[in-house]
C-alpha cells in the first residue's frame, strides 16, 4: 500500500504549499524535457550566461571567491563529461587479478556478456559504446544551476569574500593544465574519444532501407 500523496493531504496551509511545490516541480521538469532535443541551444544560453557573469565581475570587481568556486565545479563538471563510466584502468586491474578465475565468473562479475565492459584486445578495436559518466544533459543542467547559483550569490556582499584574486587565476590556470593533461593522457593510454570525431564510420549495405 502507498502512502497519501501531495493530493490527498488535508486542507492546510502546509499541504497546500507542498502541492503548490509539487505542481512547480512537474512543470520544471517539462520544460527541461522539451529543450533536452536542443543541444546547442541549450550550450549556447550557457555560454551567454557565463560570459553575462564574468563581465558583472570585472565590472563590480568583486565576488572572486564565487567566480573561483564556479571555475572548479565547471572543471569537475568537464572532467566528468569526459570520463567513461565504466574506467578502463579499472578493468586492468581486474584483469590482473582475475587470471585464475573462470570466463564464465569474470563475466559475470562484469555485468554479464556487455561489450562496454571489456577493454579492446586488437590495436584497431576501441573501447565501444562510450558511456559517459556524466551524460551531456545532466552536464547542461548542474552548470546552468551552478551559473545561476552564482549570479545569485554576486547580488550579496556576505558572498565578496576579500582575496587576492591573481593566486586564484593562476592556480585555476594551473589546475586546469594539469587535470586536462591528464585525463588526455588517459584517453591515449586506453583508445577511447569522448566525442564522435576521428571515429570510423559505417555506411549502409547496399539495398538497406533507411
Amino acid at each position: 500500500m502507498t502512502g497519501p500523496s501531495s493530493f490527498d493531504l488535508p486542507d492546510t496551509p502546509v499541504s497546500n504549499a507542498q502541492r503548490q511545490l509539487a505542481a512547480l516541480q512537474r512543470r520544471a521538469q517539462h520544460l527541461l524535457d522539451l529543450s533536452m532535443p536542443y543541444t546547442l541551444p541549450r550550450w549556447v544560453s550557457v555560454a551567454v550566461l557565463l560570459i553575462g557573469f564574468l563581465a558583472r565581475i570585472l565590472v563590480v570587481q568583486g565576488w572572486y571567491i564565487v567566480t573561483y568556486a564556479l571555475g572548479i565545479y565547471l572543471l569537475q563538471l568537464l572532467l566528468l563529461f569526459l570520463s567513461p563510466k565504466l574506467d578502463p584502468a579499472l578493468d586492468v586491474l581486474a584483469d590482473d587479478d582475475d587470471d585464475d578465475v573462470p570466463l564464465a565468473d569474470l563475466e559475470h562479475s562484469r555485468g554479464g556478456n556487455s561489450p562496454a565492459s571489456f577493454l579492446p584486445t586488437r590495436s584497431d578495436e576501441e573501447f565501444r559504446p562510450f558511456i559517459r559518466r556524466l551524460p551531456e544533459f545532466k552536464a547542461w543542467v548542474n552548470a546552468m544551476r551552478a551559473i545561476l547559483l552564482a549570479w545569485f550569490c554576486s547580488f550579496f556582499s556576505v558572498f565578496d569574500i576579500p582575496v587576492f584574486w591573481p593566486i586564484l587565476v593562476i592556480y585555476f590556470f594551473v589546475l586546469f593544465a594539469v587535470t586536462m593533461r591528464r585525463q588526455i593522457r588517459h584517453m591515449i593510454k586506453y583508445r577511447y574519444l569522448p566525442f564522435n570525431i576521428g571515429k570510423r564510420r559505417y555506411a549502409p549495405a547496399p539495398g538497406m532501407a533507411r
